[in-house]
């Protein structure tokens, strides 16, 4: 039997002293109940006292385990084989009381060989493990609590020991185990040759014309040559062939600053027989100082408003919807972007984040132009420019709200699995989100045969015909005609004004129908059907042909995030009258547009209806109460919303003069408005970024990142001193995009490189971190694997516990204490004088009469 907590023994001295004090000045005067109690309550306090040492019964074992942990990072590329050769080895040499398992690390965790007792080799096959960092900390603490923690146990570990996440040496704190042994077996990186930029720098602001300074630090293992190239805003524009030395190379170059706005520059080098491809690139960015930029977005029609505008203080672009930009460098190279007449379907959902964050978080201004196109029509419902507008997309005004019935035919073969999948059940749940309670809707998913996922009637609950519909998996093959003939079926006989059929497929029907005769029929029921083609393996000839006969629209998509806007636009122009085709002149209200309608305001042609959101600022408004002309803050940026067009929608507004000023004035509306104040980043550390007011006059910085792709990325921001604070961050190599704010409301905003790991530098091993690792646990720096083996010099051995039978036991003794002083004890003792009484009886009376008779 051991003892943890010998300390609570000290208790038994005083409890010996007052009990023995007791006992001197009470036992010979006590009775034998009280000396009965006396005795039990001395054993039930003695024995919680040993139950606060935490005693238990210990059982020695001859078992011990050996786990090895195997590097797997970038910087251990290519000896894996020779490493499971030397592990199988060695797993072969074992003992029977030996169990052995065998786990990989690098940024992740995974076990390669369960603990075992038999000596079995290592899988052929290895998962991949995510190799862009090394934590040895990490795989230390999860193989300790892997195996048998009652087990002696060595950890042999394999690796260079360069670590670029946590501390090995810190975690030996949290192992917590005293029979924990790690040998360290120091591994080399395989001779190769590596070249990588490790310094790329350019002014942080420069002006148009001015020349820029561009700093390239190259770091060669051997001399060699090199292509190196700059690229801005990802076009090449320039190449130089260098000679590289070993060590630190530094070449530095000027070019002139020939655009303003936002410039990502980029270094990258091409050099034949590297090792690391990760490291051969870095990316700055410069802010050009200029003229504000805008970016005048079109539909299928050329836009007239860069004609419009003020080109010698405004520098303005166009460009179609398929070409807009998908990473945020580029999105915030622009001050302002205008959409005209620009349908949700032609850009994807990368690109409305991206707009999204760069109005929120950077001040990027924000208008959108009506039109047959835009806004609801446009298919923007639940979608991130929606968020940003001063408008809803949802039509809440005095509009006729024609009786509609939708069927949503919806692919869920084998081919939909996946991203299509998810993206085809928001769109339709997006879709029945925008009906109301009273239209009639149903959902067909389709594989080789339908399957009615909501019958044809009346919506009802919206909640649960969402449920249902997010709840489709993926099936078998694809049979299109059964499925839309079903639907057909449900609408013809329905008296209502619109019926509607949306066709989305990936693929090609297994079967060949009469199609036409199916649609023609419906065409006489007033049934209309639209299509969707997914990808390239759909049947698009004949999906447009349904399309065509069907008179309906035909979509083909590439970008399966636009499936979710299609539907949204097919359901809004069958569920609502969006387009106001009165004229009408517009109600004007007080805003800082007053000065265009001091003489008066044109008569407007056309609109789309949508309904201003509860903070906006609405400048024009129709007879109908909807928003015509609107503004409000998102974030740090300014969005507008102008429910007209920019051509014959606009009416009176064309042939007004001051519609270049109106324009002009747009465009003022949507510069950034916020004081700037240049913060300082400084990098500190690999993912540790100090962000710094060079005034001091910041009590509390705000701080937001941004990546390319317009996702916010999480981060640790810890205040240091007021107006400074250190940001942790966990980010990709790459472009990131720092939005700084103080309580005063003043922003900033800067691009960083997230750069390349350490990992990927070649590097010696850390012998001195491997040393120390092996010295604190007793353990060892292996030359070979042969010794791994050996007998550990800790006991291996089970403890049983006994705490709570103690506990147990004080406690009966306890309640019998209570038992016997409330209920004293009956003794046997006591029938004996009773029986002697009852023998006394007799005698008594035979002496009486004795004595009569002598008298």
């Amino acid at each position: 039997m051991r003892i943890d907590d010998p300390f609570w023994l000290l208790f038994l001295l005083l409890i010996l002293f007052y009990f023995g004090f007791t006992a001197i000045k009470t036992w010979t005067k006590s009775s034998l109940l009280y000396r009965i109690v006396y005795c039990l309550r001395v054993a039930a306090v003695a024995l919680l006292i040993f139950a606060l040492t935490d005693p238990f019964f210990y059982q020695k074992d001859q078992q011990e385990q050996i786990i090895f942990l195997m590097d797997r990072s970038a910087s251990m590329a290519g000896m894996e084989a020779e490493l499971s050769k030397a592990i199988d080895a060695a797993i072969a040499e074992k003992e029977g009381h030996q169990w052995t398992g065998v786990f990989t690390f690098a940024e992740d965790f995974q076990t390669l060989l369960p603990i075992t007792k038999d000596k079995k080799p290592l899988p052929m096959d290895m998962a991949i493990n995510q190799e862009r960092h090394t934590n040895i900390a990490q795989a230390l603490e999860l193989a300790s609590n892997s195996g048998n923690k009652d087990l002696a146990t060595r950890l042999v570990l394999l690796t260079d020991g360069n670590e670029t996440q946590g501390s090995a040496i810190e975690s030996l704190q949290r192992l917590q185990s005293d029979r924990l042994q790690v040998d360290v077996f120091p591994i080399t990186q395989q001779a190769r040759t590596d070249a990588a930029i490790s310094r790329f720098e350019t002014p942080a602001r420069a002006f148009i014309g001015e020349s820029q300074t561009f700093t390239v630090t190259i770091q060669a293992d051997v001399e060699t040559t090199a292509r190196l190239i700059f690229s801005l805003n990802d076009e090449d524009y320039d190449q130089k062939e260098v000679s590289l030395s070993k060590g630190n190379n530094v070449f530095s170059y000027a070019y002139p600053a020939e655009k303003d706005g936002l410039a990502k520059y980029e270094a990258r080098i091409e050099v034949a027989d590297d090792a690391f491809l990760e490291n051969n690139k870095l990316t700055s960015i410069t802010d050009v100082g200029g003229t504000p930029r805008v970016l005048i977005v079109s539909g299928k029609e050329q836009s007239p408003i860069p004609a419009l505008m003020d080109t010698e203080r405004i520098h303005v672009s166009e460009m179609p919807a398929p070409k807009l930009p998908q990473n945020l460098s580029s999105i915030l190279g622009y001050d302002a972007i205008i959409f005209d007449n620009v349908p949700a379907t032609a850009i994807g959902e990368q690109q409305m984040n991206v707009i999204e964050q760069a109005v929120k978080q950077f001040g990027l201004g924000f208008m959108m132009i009506g039109g047959d196109q835009s806004y609801g029509l446009g298919g923007y419902f639940k979608t991130p420019i929606e968020k940003l507008l001063p408008v809803d997309m949802e039509v809440k005004g005095k509009h006729e709200l024609p009786s509609l019935g939708l069927v949503i035919v919806m692919d869920r073969s084998g081919s939909m699995a996946g991203g299509k999948m998810e993206l085809a059940k928001e769109a339709a749940a997006r879709s029945v989100e925008l009906l109301r309670e009273d239209d009639t809707v149903g959902v067909i998913a389709f594989d080789d045969r339908p399957w009615e996922i909501l019958p044809t009637e009346k919506l009802g609950n919206q909640k649960e015909a969402v449920d249902k519909i997010l709840s489709v998996t993926p099936g078998g093959g694809t049979e299109i005609y059964k499925s839309l003939e079903k639907a057909y079926e449900q609408l013809e006989d329905l008296e209502l004004q619109r019926k509607h059929i949306i066709l989305l497929t990936d693929g090609q029907s297994a079967t060949s129908n009469d199609y036409d005769s199916l649609i023609e029929g419906g065409i006489e029921s007033n049934v209309t059907l639209s299509t969707v083609s997914i990808g390239q393996d759909a049947d698009k000839g004949l999906l447009e042909r349904l399309a065509e006969t069907g008179s309906g629209r035909f979509y083909d998509v590439s970008d399966a995030t636009t499936i979710p806007a299609i539907l949204s636009r097919e359901t809004i122009m069958m569920s609502r009258t969006y387009i106001v085709d009165e004229p009408f002149y517009p109600i004007v209200y007080d805003s800082k547009w007053n000065s265009l309608f001091a003489d008066g305001v044109p008569e407007i042609n056309t609109y789309i209806a949508t309904t201003s959101k509860r903070t906006a600022s609405v400048a024009l408004e129709s007879e109908e109460g909807d928003p015509v002309l609107a503004s409000w803050n998102y974030g740090i940026g300014n969005a507008v919303a102008y429910t007209s067009g920019s051509g014959a929608w606009s009416g009176g507004f064309q042939s007004w003069e001051n519609w270049p000023a109106f324009w002009n004035r747009a465009v003022s509306q949507l510069l950034p408005s916020f004081e700037e104040v240049p913060f300082a980043v400084t990098k500190k550390a690999q993912g540790v970024y100090t962000v710094e007011d060079p005034s001091h006059s910041s009590a509390i910085l705000d701080i937001t990142v941004i990546n390319e792709k317009g996702e916010e990325l999480p981060v640790q921001t810890e205040p240091t001193t007021p107006g400074k604070a250190e940001v942790l961050l966990d980010a990709e190599p790459g472009l990131v995009f720092f939005s700084i704010a103080n309580e005063d409301g003043a922003t900033y905003k800067t691009g960083l490189t997230v750069p390349y790991g350490e990992e990927y530098n070649i590097v010696e091993p850390n012998i001195t971190m491997l040393t120390t690792l092996a010295e604190r646990t007793g353990g060892t720096v292996l030359s070979s694997l042969d010794g791994a083996f050996r007998d550990i010099p800790f006991e291996s051995g089970t403890k049983q516990s006994i705490q709570q039978s103690l506990i147990l036991a004080a406690m009966i003794l306890f309640f019998i204490d209570i038992t016997l002083r409330r209920f004293g004890i009956k003794l046997p003792a006591r029938q004996t004088r009773r029986a002697e009484e009852e023998n006394q009886v007799p005698e008594t009376v035979e002496q009486l009469i004795k004595a009569k008779k002598r008298s």
